[in-house]
């Protein structure tokens, strides 16, 4: 066998999987917290959901972006000389920041070209 158990790119796949099956769950709690919002709407005192809901996906994000950070992180580590190794991860955490810079700025277009003269947008700040 391997000296490390799998390779860097089973481990990057076993985190996309893991990602996607994450997002999936979420959907599907999405779905519910919605119907929850919306009867909360229509019956006042109805329709609380516990936050435990969100437990499940945010620990699958989590176990994910662990396979994925570390798969990548180990695979630019050994593959790179060592001469380009620190620059190589710093690409890897500058790629990471932009992504993150990146869906912040999606959200303010969003909110900016969808804006109503009511004030209302696709992404309202309310729990709907």
């Amino acid at each position: 066998g391997l000296d490390r158990g799998i390779t860097f790119l089973h481990r990057m796949g076993i985190g996309f999987a893991i990602s996607t099956l994450a997002t999936l769950v979420a959907g599907f709690v999405e779905m519910k917290r919605k119907h929850y919002a919306m009867q909360a709407r229509t019956m006042p005192g109805h329709g609380s959901l516990s936050f435990v809901w969100l437990v499940p996906q945010y620990g699958l994000h989590g176990v994910a972006e662990a396979f994925m950070s570390i798969g990548h992180l180990e695979f630019f580590y050994d593959q790179a000389p060592e001469s380009m190794r620190s620059t190589a991860t710093a690409l890897f955490w500058t790629a990471i920041s932009l992504g993150n810079y990146l869906s912040t700025f999606l959200v303010t277009v969003v909110h900016k070209v969808t804006a109503r003269k009511d004030g209302s947008n696709w992404l309202p700040d309310d729990d709907i």
